[in-house]
């Protein structure tokens, strides 16, 4: 039973918002692009957030995905690359916006539940995985794709994935692969599998109950994750600083799951060489650094990225043009100099990222 809308009934707002019981609900309202976020969302979910964190009425925050193809897609990559032309000041603005939410979530002073089911990438993994009470499903197919594009992790996921076990956060990083819900539990992005259909019960007992009642009630063991069974492989050839050494173990290696790790180098390689190079440099350097820390680095970066070839041209071969063919610049890893990814690195000065977040009470 809905006890009021935040949204004010319109049922075409990109973020609906509702009380349920004690149960505030973001719903992400854009399914048919798999509710890819704008810096609108991204603004309206700030303002809600923010008051439902000291409203005494509202006991845990929930949030999931209109449509059943995902929670979300990520950001809006083809705003980004209308931007980067007119030199990217659109796109800077969001990501403050975008990482000022994920550091939020992060501090979240109440259980924040993220359903986690379809699809949920880059920018889905910021608005989730930081998260107190993180739920996948059999359907669930997460990733951080951004080598792919010409870019790098962002969101905090950069700090994620050096966190997970072994050396499997590298391996997904750089391959991009799409992760299952037994992947994501293994690496730490996610904390209970719940199967989908049970999804709409699990609301209701969210409504009136503790999530940590609610949600142990409704999970169920997942099934075993593949990247777990393949750590052998993938903690020998990954544990290197250097992208071509990676390559040269993962091609070389004979022992078992010499298959996949062949697979894993031919899909490095079809990356964008900067972005590989730069995304395994951001991956070492945030051990140890707190999310906000974490953001400031990936926010140099990713400003960086705006005024570099590649991002541009991975957003047109796979969304704009969808050729599957990008010419990147340099076009191996081979060719990418040290000095130029540690210009990826180097302080903003004054354009440094500013969270300016208030604290939750």
């Amino acid at each position: 039973m809905t006890d009021s809308t935040e949204t004010g009934g319109d049922p075409n707002a990109e973020v609906l918002f509702e009380r349920r019981g004690r149960l505030g609900v973001a719903t992400l309202n854009r399914p048919r692009a798999v509710n890819a976020l704008t810096a609108g969302m991204v603004g309206v979910l700030l303002d809600q957030l923010t008051p439902w964190a000291d409203d005494d009425g509202v006991a845990t925050v929930l949030v999931r995905g209109a449509g059943e193809r995902g929670l979300c897609a990520g950001g809006d990559i083809v705003a980004i690359y209308e931007d980067i032309p007119a030199g990217g000041g659109k796109t800077a603005d969001f990501w403050q916006a975008e990482y000022r939410l994920n550091s939020l979530i992060s501090r979240y002073p109440k259980p924040y539940v993220a359903f986690m089911d379809g699809l949920v990438l880059g920018g889905g993994v910021g608005i989730s995985a930081h998260g107190s009470v993180r739920v996948v499903t059999e359907r669930t197919r997460m990733g951080m794709p951004e080598t792919t594009i010409g870019f790098a992790p962002d969101v905090g996921g950069t700090l994620l994935l050096s966190r997970s076990p072994g050396e499997a956060g590298t391996h997904a990083a750089l391959t991009g692969a799409h992760l299952s819900a037994a992947d994501a539990l293994h690496l730490g992005l996610a904390d209970h599998y719940v199967p989908s259909g049970r999804l709409e019960e699990l609301m209701v007992a969210l409504e009136s109950e503790t999530a940590e009642a609610a949600v142990g009630r409704y999970s169920e063991a997942a099934p075993p994750s593949a990247l777990a069974q393949q750590r052998a492989w993938i903690d020998s050839c990954y544990a290197s600083d250097d992208a071509v050494e990676i390559v040269r173990r993962l091609r070389s290696f004979d022992g078992e799951g010499g298959g996949e790790a062949a697979n894993a180098a031919d899909t490095i390689e079809a990356k964008s060489p900067t972005s590989v190079k730069v995304t395994l440099a951001s991956l070492r350097r945030v051990r140890g650094l707190t999310l906000d820390e974490a953001l400031a680095q990936e926010y140099r970066v990713g400003l960086r990225f705006l005024a570099a070839p590649d991002f541009r041209e991975g957003i047109r071969a796979q969304v704009v043009d969808k050729d599957r063919a990008p010419r990147w610049r340099p076009p191996t890893l081979v060719e990418v100099l040290p000095d130029q990814v540690e210009r990826f690195f180097e302080p903003l000065g004054s354009k440094e990222l500013d969270l300016g977040l208030k604290e939750p009470n």
